[in-house]
């Protein structure tokens, strides 16, 4: 699977989950905000660790992402 399409289905994966939420909460824009948070974090970690950057614990650097 290429990274493009795992992305993609990530991302599709998480709007239906936070929509899902959103229906039991009675409030679907709560679970899509829910949702892109969750996307974000996951995002943010999935292309720091393609890069070889994950962890924050540089002692060179500080702290960076």
């Amino acid at each position: 699977m290429s990274r493009t399409a795992l992305r993609l289905s990530i991302t599709v994966g998480l709007l239906i989950v936070g929509v899902v939420v959103g229906l039991i909460f009675q409030n679907v824009w709560l679970g899509v905000l829910l949702a892109a948070i969750v996307w974000l974090g996951w995002f943010l970690g999935y292309e720091s660790r393609r890069g070889n950057n994950a962890g924050v614990n540089d002692e060179d650097h500080g702290i960076e992402l």
